[in-house]
């Protein structure tokens, strides 16, 4: 892992990880993404609840796919570091665990050591890069992981900030392509299927911002996973994938959760 000058981080706009780490009652964000967060709290209180939902999702996904005999993860779109980060729960069902965490903000990688301190049988990796550069990430995650054992590709809140004119879609093949028989891809995604005028309006206001909210439907979601085999109950609003695996986030049951979420794996 390279280190790198925390002056590289750009204060003039928010970015999705610091808006992220604001919403979860973080400190590791600027006054711009502060400013945006209350933004987006306008236009919906619920956010932090989501934000606590998506965490959620990826911490049931991640039990699940370990206690099912998954040993190593490539976490693309990490955030800035919350306990329990997803190795600490890979690694609680099963410490070989392998884990390479990848994002693109410098601020990410200031705070990447405590991504890094795993079980001495497992091993943990950070990665600088962006997933709109497929190549990198996987020739990053190669160097840690073993691309001819499954592995799975956790894309947890991170598509809906790339858009179709950057080949999301696409994106995602590229980076199954990569990986073997049994792999499995978790996603979660915003969706202005049930909110829409507010979604409208959050999607303006980030993109006067500098920053892309591609919000898309339950069937462009599912098409994701086309080709691999959905895991029960399949595409669900996060918070109803698998409950058992965790503890219900205080106010998810308080309307609506206009996301999705689901686990699927590589035939």
């Amino acid at each position: 892992m390279t280190g790198q000058d925390r002056t590289e981080i750009d204060t003039s706009k928010p970015h999705p990880a610091r808006m992220y780490d604001w919403y979860l009652g973080g400190k590791d964000n600027y006054p711009v993404d502060e400013a945006m967060g209350r933004q987006m709290l306008t236009l919906d209180p619920r956010v932090p609840v989501m934000a606590r939902v998506n965490r959620a999702f990826m911490q049931r996904a991640t039990r699940w796919l370990a206690g099912h005999g998954i040993r190593q993860f490539l976490d693309v779109g990490t955030g800035i570091p919350t306990e329990p980060n997803l190795h600490q729960v890979a690694q609680e069902v099963a410490p070989d665990a392998r884990v390479v965490y990848c994002d693109n903000d410098p601020i990410v990688l200031a705070h990447a050591a405590a991504l890094l301190r795993g079980t001495p049988e497992g091993a943990t990796e950070y990665l600088q890069a962006d997933v709109r550069d497929p190549d990198t990430v996987l020739d990053g995650a190669r160097k840690v992981l073993d691309f001819d054992l499954p592995v799975a590709l956790s894309l947890v809140a991170l598509l809906h900030f790339v858009s179709d004119e950057d080949g999301a879609h696409d994106l995602v093949r590229r980076l199954l392509s990569a990986l073997p028989s049994g792999s499995h891809l978790v996603m979660t995604h915003a969706t202005a299927d049930f909110t829409p005028d507010e979604s409208r309006a959050a999607t303006e206001k980030l993109r006067a911002a500098g920053v892309t909210l591609a919000l898309r439907s339950r069937e462009e979601f599912a098409r994701f996973f086309e080709g691999l085999e959905l895991v029960e109950p399949g595409v669900a609003v996060p918070h109803l994938w698998h409950p058992e695996l965790g503890e219900p986030v205080a106010g998810q049951e308080d309307g609506v959760i206009p996301g999705y979420g689901a686990v699927a794996r590589k035939p």
